[in-house]
């Protein structure tokens, strides 16, 4: 069909639409290969055979086959050479785009196939016309038409050049993004599943991989230096990420915890408080000017002392941050372990209710220190149903006993004073409630404390014996059975159901009856529970100093010469058993 098209742009048009006409059931890039190959069936010939033969048995080859040139035009040939490599660049394209096509992305994601899918009929049309008009002009260089050649016209390479150059660009563009698909894809496998390294995750996240230098990204807050991510290797990263618009509120929570980190750093359950760093991401939609005079004013004024990755800009890492930690404009403060594992995946909830007794700061940490207390709520609304009702009410409660009844009356009688400062002269929206165990009825304080008892004692004879590995809950039983004999009293302090301190009475009396002298912090956005317990550590160790516990036990398990260690947390110590009840099982018989 192609060699017996008269020659002419009209002729050639109406065989090609012929040609895509027997080809309909075909695919566009299986329409432009197979018209190809027809053609380069006839431009073999045509290019191998040689045309000016030097040996009889090429002459009658290239008679044979009809491609005896005739007409040796010689910058004709090399334009027409010049149109046929220029189409067979359109057919690789084609071939690209079916490569693209087939890979199973959704235009949705990748909204250059879009225009490829518009622009493929029109590439193809002319690949094929090409295809007809060079498969006539092998016919003039080999045939005898008197005269009547038609060469191609000038400006038909030009016309290919502006498709290619258009249909390239938009597979370019197609490329970009479905490398940028495959790039996200890669880094997420590495921040949820395969990362085994807290430094590949950091990379994942942060690295864009057209910047080495980025690697140098991380501002050092203290030392004002840049340094590399290689720094938070084996550590467990909080990492924090906000924006800027309230970032003073932001930060204010994570200071806090900064210094705690510091202070007291002794090992929780495996975990050491040197081991974590906290990483600040500011995410904004531009870092313009005013976003960067905003982050410097903020790290030169605060003296921050932890890590921050400046003028964060990296699109892929800023979706990733917003998929794998469901980040939405809002603060959020992921715990990442050395491992790359996220262990939390926003600590800030446990950071904000329960400061640095969080620590580790883990979903478990979380579970186990709002149900650690339960037993106690439980025997609480038992004696007395209401308090459930304050526990509801998210105040902080005060609950407090003691056998001596100068100690109750100072106690309550400085709680109401404390309580009356906060509403009327501080007018602080915080509100306090004192609950003496037995004001109702004092009857119900011994029924506490059997209860309680024989709560530790079951609890000993399911894990057969305190062998020093025992859950929190257990923990904080023998804590308050040990403080339930201290010669003045002992105090809860709690905020809705969140236990926030067991203290000593002498101690947690005098913590709340220097109200005055501590409660400047609380302007400062430290939380109450906070600055009372802080003030309450610095008044035990310098009033009380390090006071063990002590008690007498009786009618305990047989198991009782079992070791039990001090609990109080600052000690833990085995204690010494220095008196133990015993009684008869078989009555007063001799």
């Amino acid at each position: 069909m192609m060699i017996c098209t008269a020659r002419g742009d009209h002729y050639a048009h109406h065989t090609t639409m012929l040609i895509l006409e027997q080809l309909k059931s075909y695919s566009w890039d299986a329409k432009a290969l197979i018209v190809q190959a027809a053609f380069a069936l006839e431009y073999g010939k045509f290019l191998f055979l040689p045309q000016i033969p030097k040996y009889p048995v090429e002459r009658s080859l290239a008679e044979l086959n009809g491609l005896l040139l005739i007409h040796q035009n010689t910058q004709h040939l090399i334009y027409f050479s010049s149109v046929v490599k220029k189409v067979m660049q359109v057919i690789e394209c084609i071939t690209e785009w079916k490569r693209l096509t087939s890979a199973g992305y959704d235009i949705k994601d990748v909204p250059a196939l879009s225009d490829t899918l518009h622009e493929i009929p029109v590439v193809v049309y002319w690949a094929i016309f090409t295809f007809v008009t060079c498969t006539g002009q092998l016919d003039d260089f080999t045939t005898d038409n008197k005269g009547q050649r038609h060469e191609l016209s000038k400006n038909f390479e030009n016309k290919l050049d502006i498709i290619l150059r258009s249909f390239k660009e938009h597979l370019e563009e197609c490329s970009k993004q479905i490398g940028a698909i495959e790039d996200y894809t890669r880094r997420r496998n590495i921040v949820i599943h395969t990362g085994k390294d807290i430094v590949k995750v950091l990379k994942a996240l942060i690295v864009s991989g057209d910047n080495r230098e980025s690697r140098q990204l991380v501002h050092n807050g203290l030392t004002g230096e840049q340094v590399r991510i290689e720094e938070f290797k084996k550590k467990h990263v909080l990492l924090f990420i906000s924006g800027l618009e309230n970032i003073e509120d932001e930060t204010q929570l994570l200071r806090s915890i900064f210094e705690k980190l510091k202070d007291n750093p002794k090992e929780v359950e495996g975990y050491r408080k040197d081991d974590f760093k906290i990483l600040w991401i500011p995410i904004v939609d531009e870092w313009n000017d005013r976003y960067k005079k905003m982050l410097e004013s903020h790290l030169q004024r605060t003296k921050i002392g932890w890590y921050v990755v400046k003028d964060f800009h990296f699109p892929t890492g800023i979706k990733l941050i917003r998929e794998v930690f469901n980040y939405k404009d809002r603060a959020v403060i992921p715990l990442i372990s050395p491992e790359g594992k996220v262990e939390n995946i926003d600590t800030k909830n446990i950071i904000s209710v329960w400061g640095i007794d969080g620590f580790p700061f883990r979903t478990s940490d979380h579970t186990r220190l709002t149900q650690q207390w339960n037993w106690f709520w439980a025997e609480m609304t038992k004696l007395n149903p209401k308090i459930g009702d304050l526990i509801e009410e998210d105040c902080y409660l005060f609950i407090y006993g003691g056998t001596d009844s100068k100690w109750m009356q100072e106690i309550t009688s400085a709680v109401e004073t404390m309580k009356r400062q906060i509403e009327t002269v501080l007018q602080l929206d915080i509100t306090i409630e004192p609950y003496p165990l037995g004001k109702d009825d004092p009857k119900v304080v011994p029924r506490f404390w059997i209860a309680i008892d024989s709560l530790f004692a079951s609890r000993k004879q399911k894990k057969g014996g305190d062998q020093g590995v025992q859950d929190f809950a257990t923990r904080e039983i023998k804590r308050l059975l040990f403080l339930k004999q201290d010669p003045k009293g002992w105090v809860i302090l709690s905020r809705g159901s969140n236990v926030k301190l067991l203290g000593q009475g002498e101690a947690m009396y005098h913590t709340v009856k220097d109200f005055e002298i501590w409660h400047g912090k609380l302007h400062q956005d430290v939380s109450f529970d906070v600055a009372f317990k802080e003030y309450y550590e610095g008044i035990k160790a310098k009033k009380i100093g390090q006071k063990c516990e002590h008690s007498e036990i009786a009618d305990y398990p047989t198991d009782i010469l079992a070791r039990i260690n001090c609990p109080n947390m600052d000690c833990g110590r085995s204690m010494e058993v220095t008196s133990v009840n015993y009684r008869c099982c078989h009555g007063h018989e001799p």
